[in-house]
C-alpha cells in the first residue's frame, strides 16, 4: 500500500467513516453452539457463510454455551451485550429448563428479563423457542411452549416458535443422544432460523 492510500484509511478511520459491520449475536445453548459437531458446521457458522455470500454486511458472533439454562443466560447477558454490542440477538434458551423439568414460570420470568436487556441495549430479538419430548407431558409441554408465545405477544419482538420444524421426527437427522441434529441438518436448523430474521436484517439501517 502506498503513502496516498495509507492516509487515506486512516483519514477514514480516524472520521468514523469506516464502522465494522453489525453484530447479530446467537445466545443459545448446545443447539446453537455445535454440540458433537466439528468447528464451523453448526448452523450459526452456516448462517455466517450465507450473509457472506449474499454480500450482506453482518458479523455473527455465537455467544451460545452447551448445557445453558435460561437463568445462566441471564446471569451472563449483561457482559456479554456490552462486549459486542448487537444490532440483533438471537434468543435460543430454555430447552434445558424443560429437559429438567424447571418451572416454566420461573423460565419465562428469565426469557423476559433478558428481552429487556436486549432491548434497552439497542437490539433487536429473534425468540427461538423449542418443542419438548411428549414424554414429558401434555400439560407440562403445553406450559413451556405457551412461554414463547406468551413473550412474543406481550414484548413485540419475532418468534421462531421451535428450532427444529420439520427435523424434529426425523430420527435420522439427529446424533446419536437424540436431541442434536448432526451436521447435514444444520443447514435445514439454518432455513428455520432465516425467514423469521429476514424481517430484522431489512431493519439495518433503521434508528
Amino acid at each position: 500500500m502506498n503513502f496516498g492510500k495509507f492516509l487515506l484509511l486512516w483519514c477514514l478511520v480516524v472520521s468514523g467513516a469506516v464502522q465494522a459491520a453489525p453484530v447479530i449475536l446467537v445466545f443459545g445453548d448446545s443447539l446453537s453452539a455445535g454440540y458433537g459437531l466439528q468447528t464451523g458446521q453448526a448452523w450459526p457458522d452456516l448462517l455466517q457463510q450465507r450473509l457472506d455470500s449474499q454480500k450482506q454486511d453482518w458479523h455473527v458472533v455465537n455467544a451460545s454455551i452447551s448445557g445453558e439454562t435460561s437463568a445462566g443466560g441471564l446471569s451472563r447477558l449483561p457482559v456479554t451485550l456490552a462486549r459486542h454490542k448487537p444490532a440483533i440477538v438471537i434468543l435460543e434458551l430454555g430447552a434445558n429448563d424443560g429437559l429438567r423439568g424447571l418451572s416454566p414460570d420461573v423460565m419465562q420470568n428469565n426469557l423476559q428479563a433478558m428481552i429487556q436487556l436486549i432491548q434497552r441495549a439497542g437490539a433487536r430479538v429473534l425468540l427461538v423457542g423449542i418443542h419438548l419430548p411428549p414424554n414429558y407431558g401434555m400439560v407440562y409441554t403445553q406450559k413451556f411452549q405457551h412461554v414463547y408465545e406468551t413473550l412474543a405477544q406481550q414484548q413485540h419482538i419475532v418468534l421462531l416458535p421451535t428450532l427444529l420444524k420439520d427435523i424434529e421426527t426425523r430420527r435420522e437427522l439427529f446424533q446419536t443422544d437424540g436431541l442434536h441434529p448432526i451436521a447435514s441438518a444444520q443447514s435445514k436448523v439454518l432455513n428455520n432460523i432465516w425467514k423469521p430474521l429476514q424481517r430484522l436484517l431489512t431493519k439495518k439501517h433503521e434508528s
